[in-house]
C-alpha cells in the first residue's frame, strides 16, 4: 500500500446517479419488523433485503393479488379508470 496516492487526476462516477434513488414510502411496522428479522438472520441491511425482494418482483413482472372485497367468493372489480 501506498503512503500517498495522487486523486488530482480523478473524477467522479458518472453512473453514481443510475445506481440507486432515495425515496420515501411508509410502510407498516410489522412489514418493516419482518424484513428486520430476516435480514439480521442473513446478515445484512434490511434496505438491502427489501431493495432485493422489489428487485426480484420487477424482474420477474411478479403482481400483488389483492382483492379489495369479497362479493359472494369472487373479487370485486377494480373501478374503471377515469380518462384524462
Amino acid at each position: 500500500m501506498k503512503a500517498e496516492y495522487d486523486f488530482s487526476r480523478s473524477r467522479k462516477n458518472p453512473y453514481v446517479k443510475q445506481l440507486k434513488r432515495q425515496v420515501t414510502i411508509r410502510l407498516d411496522v410489522s412489514s418493516v419488523d419482518y424484513f428486520k428479522q430476516v435480514a439480521a438472520d442473513l446478515g445484512m441491511p434490511y434496505q438491502n433485503l427489501i431493495n432485493l425482494y422489489l428487485r426480484d418482483c420487477a424482474s420477474n413482472n411478479r403482481r400483488p393479488g389483492i382483492h379489495w372485497g369479497e362479493d359472494k367468493g369472487r373479487p370485486v372489480k377494480a373501478a374503471p379508470k377515469a380518462q384524462a
